[in-house]
């Protein structure tokens, strides 16, 4: 999701870190679902049924998108500053649209491998695409008119949690779009569209990391201590609304039978869609690893890195490498054709009664990582010795 792809073109190793590490963490969320026996019947964030290292399992990928659209608004406003507000401003709504379409063809096909695209899928691609054509729009206002703007979509949302601010019907498809995600919507009898990423809250935090951007044109000194400031900050605002327990999250904590879990019901903030006080729990810590980041270079976080300087590309190998995995695990469990397509799952050779423990999936996501590495490492050798226009959308 990078912006920063032409050859020669300076980069934040800050970045290209942060988002490779998240990268890295949101593939054992994917090959959770693929791979786990649970996956498809219970919700490993249900304190009922969840054990607290399943829960953490889930709970750790949730740093993923937030991190993604954020940094991708950071790297739109570095590209601006080279290129100029004109030429971002076409570029973020061309490359906006593109995302969009590549996460109705290319990422939906990729996840349920259904070449009816029955399940129409609106994920993490296609919240930044919506972002970006929003950013696109907006460019020319003031930065701090964008920040306020940025702020209120972030922080404000949650409004339209109370009846008083809803519309009455919340079945309609534009309100799954713009603010109650996670919901299935018939298209017609045979297709359904699944709205995983309502775009209210995302494009908030696609523009703020816009604005955020500007820190980086700081000193590396002066860069650091506002990450930290910024990061603390956002912790700090997480802890005393969750305490206050009335605003910021449609979901409460409550106490539970121990201690443990009722930790946990005070972390279950709510991702679908993504409240205030979700992104102020995922993008504090982020932030605040963006600046001790800044000077941990080394030759494992070189190696590290690579992930985060083709994330386009990664994300969309990685997904058909998880679910050829699947399909190859399928047969080897002894299961048929007769069950490739199962009316309990939305993924093809993956029937609800597939999977294996925690430690394989754990063992799944190592090796996947590791075996992406020498295919990104290629294609970001490839990106930066040549110049083709196409580059700049993959």
């Amino acid at each position: 999701m990078t912006l920063d792809i032409a050859t020669g073109r300076s980069r934040s190793f800050a970045i290209d870190l942060l988002r490779s590490t998240v990268m890295i963490i949101m593939v054992l969320d994917h090959v959770r679902d693929f791979f786990h026996s649970q996956a498809l019947i219970t919700d490993p964030l249900d304190l009922q049924t969840t054990t607290p290292i399943l829960f953490f399992t889930r709970w750790i990928t949730h740093f993923c998108a937030p991190v993604f659209v954020f940094l991708s608004g950071c790297s739109a406003y570095l590209y601006g500053c080279k290129k100029g507000l004109p030429a971002l401003s076409s570029f973020l709504i061309k490359r906006g649209c593109w995302l969009i379409c590549v996460e109705i063809v290319l990422i939906t096909f990729a996840l349920t491998f259904n070449p009816l695209y029955s399940l129409l899928v609106l994920q993490v691609v296609w919240a930044i695409g919506i972002g970006m054509i929003m950013l696109g729009l907006l460019i020319r206002l003031p930065l701090t008119a964008l920040f306020c703007i940025g702020l209120l979509l972030c922080f404000g949302h949650n409004l339209l949690d109370y009846p008083a601010f809803s519309p009455k019907d919340k079945t309609s498809l534009w309100w799954l779009l713009l603010h109650s995600s996670g919901s299935v919507y018939p298209l017609s009898n045979s297709h359904l569209i699944l709205v995983a990423y309502a775009f209210i809250p995302w494009t908030g935090v696609m523009i703020t990391g816009y604005c955020f951007g500007r820190v980086f044109e700081m000193e590396v000194r002066d860069r650091i201590r506002a990450c930290i400031y910024t990061g603390t900050g956002l912790i700090g605002l997480f802890l005393l609304v969750r305490s206050i327990n009335m605003y910021g999250d449609p979901a409460p904590w409550s106490v539970q039978k121990d201690t443990v879990f009722t930790l946990l019901s005070f972390l279950n903030v709510s991702k679908y869609p993504a409240s205030m006080q979700y992104i102020c729990l995922m993008l504090g810590p982020a932030i605040l690893l963006l600046g001790f980041m800044e000077k941990v270079k080394n030759r494992l976080t070189t190696i590290v890195s690579v992930y985060g300087r083709v994330p386009f590309f990664y994300f969309i190998i990685h997904l058909y490498l998880i679910h050829l995995l699947c399909m190859a695990a399928f047969y080897l469990e002894g299961y048929t054709s007769k069950e490739i397509i199962s009316p309990r799952s939305p993924f093809f050779f993956r029937p609800p009664s597939f999977g294996f423990s925690l430690l394989a999936v754990y063992a799944i996501w190592i090796v996947i990582v590791v075996a992406m590495y020498p295919i990104c490492s290629w294609y970001n050798r490839y990106k930066s010795t040549h110049t083709q226009w196409w580059l700049s959308y993959l």
